[in-house]
């Protein structure tokens, strides 16, 4: 809406960091857009931006700006979405933060599932692994959030948390790949291809590790999940992920997953909710609902 326009403005040049990138975005000119701002911080009485060689970041007064700015724009969207819904018409955007294991399989599931029935709908979905996960439900850049192991969480309201058991991956011609359950003592006679210490896959592990007289030597580490299981084919390697980030239904014809005893290592927590207080868009309080229906039907749960 055109009055919504200055505060969009001023969202857009905040999370770029530059007026000129903004303006791209924008499609409209630098010096429009910072013509814009100017107004805008003549009328507040105090600079938004703090100009500097290669961009600009906020003032403590922006800062307390862009705080309203995306509550305005949110509280838009869920406007906008409750009238459309009046219509018969489910319009909207959802916006999710979650962790990588989420983004290979579950989440295009989960979202195609949505959107055959609300076409109109639109998704953004960004990687935002525990650190990072709440500040973008802080900043308004999420709706959603699903992350694994988070670190800690202050502003996080939670609407369920899964239990993911570790899972062993590997070819299916590997040795272990026959048996249904193994335990961790089992893989680590094998070499190892593990995911980088910031993950709740490596955190898993290594607390797993630290109650026992074992040790963790991987042969190859990396922070992608996708690159792990593929090597996990090419080598012949054990890798380890949580059963969210594996394909549904059967096994397919080159990899297989197999329960590490939950007794060696203890499930994990996947943790799914949104920012504390605050009412959610229609669109995405029902892409909710849906995932708590379909954690339920799969997952233990609390």
């Amino acid at each position: 809406m055109r009055h919504l326009l200055p505060l969009t403005y001023i969202d857009a040049v905040s999370r770029a960091g530059s007026i000129r990138k903004a303006a791209e975005t924008l499609a409209i000119t630098s010096t429009a857009l910072n013509r814009r701002i100017l107004a805008m911080e003549e009328e507040l009485g105090v600079p938004i931006f703090e100009r500097l060689a290669r961009g600009v970041r906020l003032t403590t007064a922006g800062e307390i700006l862009i705080h309203h700015i995306r509550e305005q724009l949110t509280d838009m969207e869920r406007v906008k979405s409750q009238i459309a819904d009046l219509t018969g018409e489910r319009r909207g955007h959802v916006s999710i933060a979650c962790s990588q294991a989420l983004l290979s399989f579950f989440l295009p599931d989960q979202i195609a599932v949505y959107r055959k029935e609300h076409p109109a709908v639109t998704f953004s979905v960004l990687l935002r692994d525990r650190a990072a996960a709440e500040q973008a439900l802080t900043d308004f850049s999420a709706d959603l959030l699903l992350v694994f192991e988070p670190i800690r969480l202050f502003e996080f309201q939670t609407l369920l948390k899964i239990r993911q058991p570790l899972h062993a991956v590997m070819a299916k011609g590997h040795p272990l790949a026959a048996k249904e359950r193994l335990r961790l003592r089992q893989c680590l006679q094998f070499p190892l291809a593990l995911p980088t210490e910031e993950f709740g896959v490596r955190q898993l592990l290594e607390s797993a590790i630290r109650r026992t007289s074992l040790s963790l030597d991987p042969v190859v580490v990396s922070d992608s999940f996708e690159f792990l299981r593929s090597h996990a084919i090419a080598e012949n390697i054990i890798a380890f992920q949580i059963p969210i980030g594996l394909p549904a239904g059967n096994d397919d014809l080159e990899i297989v997953s197999r329960p590490v005893a939950t007794q060696d290592v203890p499930p994990g927590l996947l943790y799914f909710g949104q920012l504390r207080g605050r009412t959610m868009p229609v669109a995405a309080a029902r892409f909710a609902h849906q995932l708590i229906e379909h954690f339920q039907s799969l997952y233990e749960c609390d």
